[in-house]
């Protein structure tokens, strides 16, 4: 079958129609099925587990077999457009000061989050992959961290510049995405387990347990329209642009300046030639940073034209919104079957290693580290290591609704000072590929250590209390 007819190509639009009927599919089921509510499966998790099966099975006869690299381009270019639009974002004035104790606190646990991963799904990569799978190259072990704790976008980013030269790993970006995904489905159903658990064991207050009883599982749609939220406020005259297309404009223009300074960045890069052109090429991998670089430049010239005013922080998030829910779809759409069967044993061996991770170590050392609202905090830091922002938000709200805590706040404050301590991270990501692996095993070490300085400073004498897998109940909270 062919998409080109006349003059005109549909099959970029066919395949945009394809993922929007995925998406809807995926809606419909959750609001009819209680059990993808119950345990908080996002409806476009569930649209790409058909994706998944419509790319896998039944392309070959309908002539759309580019699909999957068009869902692995598509997830690249919709990452940095996520970035960009949650940097440009203008500040709120802040009336109250977030607490020392809290910003650093999360940060720690970030910072352990990072090294874990990092580390021990190298070193199972060295010693133990290599006698399920001879020949796999050790790098797929980093696919733990950038699965779980990074999201699909930056899983197929990262992963996806492997299977060039000079590293030569066959379908590393389908082994990230697939780490991806599951990570989701761990951090919905465990951490609805984790909120279960939490009611009956005490971990949260009576107040908590009290809104949880009284939550009702909904079907994912306002069904009146008192209900209806605002979701975006205008920021410019109709009758001149919508306000939609302004920030759409801005936040491309903000994508282009990044192309145009890595292409630059290049092209100097080539008179130089050898190491340092590899470099820069490596860059194009973490595009996301350099677009995120770029969006604050842009933001802050803004500021400082006075024209903040044309900036609606609300449209900076139905933005963001539309390209995680595309990029979570697209995610399952865009694994391959058969790199599943060629990397089974790395893919099962790397997901006990971010359970144990995440459901064994992360809950105790969050336990006794936090010293206010533990448990939701738990949950931050729990939703974005096996997933991203949303998932980690999706729990929390469970809890507290109406974010009546400053735990989510604080946490994304916490974000900008963990996103400069993971630049060297995220800079070399390319080493264990170049075989440079116990250097970077070096480097996630240092992270592991610094994150247990810490963990030590802010938990203090209840750093090795027993008391189980959650130590404090939340009578403070």
């Amino acid at each position: 079958m062919t998409y080109f007819h006349s003059t005109h190509d549909f099959t970029v639009i066919i395949h945009l129609c394809i993922i929007s009927c995925a998406l809807l599919l995926g809606s419909t089921l959750r609001s009819k099925i209680e059990f993808l509510r119950r345990y908080l499966i996002p409806a476009p998790m569930i649209g790409g587990a058909f994706l998944f099966v419509f790319y896998n099975y039944c392309v070959d006869g309908l002539g759309l077999g580019s699909g999957p690299h068009f869902l692995e381009e598509l997830m690249f270019h919709l990452l940095n457009i996520s970035f960009i639009a949650m940097q440009l974002r203008i500040p709120a004035n802040k009336t109250k000061k977030q607490k020392k104790g809290a910003l650093w606190s999360n940060v720690a646990a970030l910072l352990a989050e990072y090294g874990l991963q990092c580390t021990i799904g190298l070193l199972a990569a060295i010693f133990l992959l290599r006698q399920l799978l001879p020949g796999s190259s050790v790098a797929l072990g980093l696919t733990l961290c950038l699965g779980f704790e990074l999201g699909p976008g930056q899983a197929e980013s990262m992963a996806k510049v492997w299977e060039g030269a000079p590293y030569g790993v066959q379908n590393a970006g389908d082994v990230g995405l697939t780490m991806a995904a599951i990570g989701f489905v761990i951090g919905s159903v465990a951490g609805v387990i984790f909120i279960n658990r939490a009611a009956k064991k005490g971990w949260l207050s009576a107040d908590y347990v009290e809104k949880l009883r009284n939550r009702k599982v909904g079907t994912g749609f306002f069904k009146i329209r008192s209900e209806q939220a605002v979701g975006s406020y205008q920021t410019t005259v109709s009758e001149s642009m919508d306000s939609f297309t302004l920030h759409i404009a801005l936040i491309l223009f903000t994508y282009m300046i990044s192309f145009l300074f890595l292409a630059g960045l290049e092209h100097l890069a080539a008179l130089g030639g050898g190491k340092i052109l590899e470099a820069v090429q490596g860059l194009w991998g973490i595009n996301f940073v350099i677009s995120s670089l770029c969006a604050i430049l842009v933001r802050k010239t803004i500021i400082a034209a006075n024209c903040e005013h044309v900036i609606d922080n609300h449209t900076c998030n139905r933005i963001d919104g539309i390209a995680v829910d595309i990029t979570v779809a697209s995610c399952l759409g865009a694994i391959e079957v058969a790199a599943i069967r060629q990397y089974w044993p790395v893919i099962v061996v790397l997901t006990v290693l971010g359970i144990i991770i995440t459901c064994v170590i992360t809950p105790y050392f969050c336990s006794r580290m936090f010293k206010d609202y533990s448990f939701l905090r738990f949950l931050m830091i729990f939703g974005t290591a096996n997933g991203t922002l949303p998932t980690a938000l999706s729990l929390v709200r469970v809890v507290d609704p109406d974010f009546e805590t400053p735990v989510a706040q604080e946490y994304v404050n916490s974000t900008g000072l963990m996103f400069i301590f993971a630049l060297p991270i995220l800079a070399l990501v390319n080493w264990p590929a170049k075989g440079m692996v116990w250097p970077f095993i070096g480097i996630t070490s240092a992270y592991v250590l610094i994150s247990f300085g810490l963990y030590l400073k802010f938990a203090g004498k209840r750093a090795f209390a027993k008391g189980g897998l959650f130590r404090m109940p939340e009578n403070q909270d």
